[in-house]
């Protein structure tokens, strides 16, 4: 067995992982799946390639595309990448503002810049926590990413 394939298989095997095929669909809540979706979803966790091996991203021209996809779930061109990305700041900036945390989402701040690549050095943070600790502001920078990044190049462990 490969490292893909024990990690996916120590994936399917989680609580939960199977409960997708157990769901009554209801479309008027997008809670649907599309014929070609469902197959994908299917030869993913079969592991049966859905990609020829080493192609190029359509979408964002720059990544190789391995031949089970899984470039294709954090391509930061693709719009759900975003949408997650701007769903969680969202969720975590209404959060903040419910239990009266001072909060700013998308604040500049000069963050992890170089003032001598000759731009403007004013940087938005996801969110801006004022007086957190100790009365010191935090900068939040959120990061989405894969359980399979790093698969390809050496060791993974699930989790």
């Amino acid at each position: 067995m490969t490292a893909r394939h024990k990690v996916v298989f120590q994936c399917l095997r989680a609580p939960h992982a199977q409960d997708f095929l157990l769901a009554i669909p209801i479309a008027g809540l997008g809670q649907h799946m599309s014929p070609v979706e469902y197959r994908t979803v299917l030869k993913y966790r079969l592991m049966i390639p859905i990609f020829p091996a080493d192609e190029i991203c359509p979408v964002c021209r720059k990544a190789c595309l391995d031949s089970f996809g899984e470039h294709a779930v954090h391509c930061k061109e693709l719009s759900r990448f975003k949408y997650r990305h701007n769903m969680v700041k969202n969720v975590s900036v209404d959060i903040f503002k419910r239990v009266g945390v001072s909060v700013k989402k998308e604040a500049p701040v000069n963050f992890l810049t170089d003032p001598t690549e000759g731009r403007s050095t004013l940087r938005p943070t996801d969110v801006l926590i004022f007086g957190w600790v100790g009365g010191k502001h935090a900068c939040v920078d959120l990061t989405g990413m894969s359980l399979f990044v790093g698969l390809r190049v050496g060791g993974f462990t699930v989790g």
